[in-house]
């Protein structure tokens, strides 16, 4: 492992060891780690089938990870509207959404540094892995949700033995509740603990062996928070530093029009998102209004040559209807990065020809009441 890897505060550049636990830095912000060499094939563990087939790319030896088999997830080459991409099927994970990967590496790092119980905010993906990930670690969990959520969401988190707390307000309010709650109880939050983008980094890892150890040209890929994003940024940068790929992909965050502040802080050409007044939309798991990392999502992008797409609601309900009818059964958040597809293509910025990846994040399992809904199934 890199003897020097630290956590790094990307606005001060102050660093802090890595074996002592934290979330963010003395001046209140969001934490990276600092660089990694990365790893060339003949360094994945390939009698794993899981993400920890990279663990020689992590910040820290892991002697007894937290496991259900997370990662190895398919990559099919599908037509989509007279074209063909190739989707990546992360619903295919123990808890139904990609967010298993950043809870798996998350939660066996910090258990093993002496993390015994853990909090967390989410309405949905987030805190369902969490939850999933403690129970199989023998950790305590503490999920935040906004009051208004559906119980359909909390189900999964209660199931697996999380303590559940509805917090009145705003998604906003719950992510604050948090941070205060963050005095009595380790905050392993999915958007601000660095550890957790080292899980999703190995997103990258796994489509350069998917591709058979090449980069694709683009990826496409749902945002809120932007946490697949700076996994890629991370996991690309890496094999390009270590010279296993000649470039970065072009990545593309996808958010919904009625609630897209990295896209309006990206046209802007600004440094950070812009503020944006939320309203209801289709795609739940991407109405962050405030992302912790804008900074880091927006440089992440421009680094890439890839950029950001704005959705209809009228464009993600379409598209999730006709992946549903290809067999392809996804939540309303991931069906908007092919309703981007579409966009992308007609305005040339993905290319005839290109090996374009749509990163379908989450199981349609998980929205059936609201499918049921649109499909005028519901009682």
């Amino acid at each position: 492992m890199p003897p020097s890897a630290a956590y790094l505060d990307p606005a001060t550049g102050a660093t802090y060891p890595i074996e002592t636990p934290r979330w963010r830095s003395e001046t209140g912000g969001p934490l990276m780690i600092t660089d990694l060499p990365g790893i060339g094939r003949g360094e994945i563990d390939t009698a794993k089938r899981s993400l920890w087939r990279y663990a020689a790319a992590l910040p820290v030896a892991v002697s007894d990870p937290v496991s259900l088999g997370e990662g190895c997830t398919p990559l099919v080459h599908r037509p989509w509207r007279g074209g063909h991409a190739h989707f990546k099927l992360e619903w295919f994970a123990p808890s139904g959404s990609f967010k298993d990967r950043g809870a798996s590496v998350m939660l066996s790092i910090l258990r093993q540094q002496g993390i015994d119980a853990v909090l967390e905010d989410s309405s949905g993906n987030g805190g369902a892995a969490v939850a999933t990930y403690a129970a199989a670690a023998g950790m305590r969990a503490k999920i935040l949700v906004p009051a208004s959520t559906s119980p359909a969401k909390t189900v999964q988190m209660r199931a697996a033995g999380a303590a559940v707390e509805l917090v009145p307000g705003t998604r906003q309010d719950t992510a604050d509740a948090a941070v205060r709650q963050a005095e009595e109880i380790f905050y392993a939050s999915h958007n601000w603990q660095a550890h957790f983008l080292q899980g999703t980094k190995t997103l990258a890892y796994e489509l350069w062996e998917d591709l058979g150890f090449s980069a694709p040209d683009a990826v496409i890929i749902p945002c809120g928070a932007g946490s697949n994003i700076l996994g890629c940024d991370i996991g690309f940068s890496e094999l390009l530093r270590r010279g296993e790929i000649a470039r970065l992909p072009r990545l593309y965050a996808v958010q919904p029009a009625h609630c897209a502040p990295l896209h309006a802080g990206f046209a802007a050409g600004a440094d950070d998102f812009v503020p944006v007044t939320p309203r209801p939309t289709l795609a739940e798991g991407a109405s962050i209004a405030q992302p912790v990392r804008g900074r880091e999502v927006l440089a992440a992008l421009r680094r890439s040559g890839g950029g950001t797409v704005a959705v209809s609601e009228a464009a993600i309900e379409a598209a999730l209807m006709e992946l549903a009818r290809t067999g392809l059964y996804v939540e309303p958040t991931c069906a908007m990065a092919a309703a981007a597809l579409s966009d992308l293509t007609a305005s040339g910025a993905i290319r005839p020809g290109e090996t374009t990846v749509v990163v379908l994040t989450g199981t349609g399992i998980k929205a059936t009441p609201r499918i049921a809904e649109l499909l005028g199934l519901a009682p």
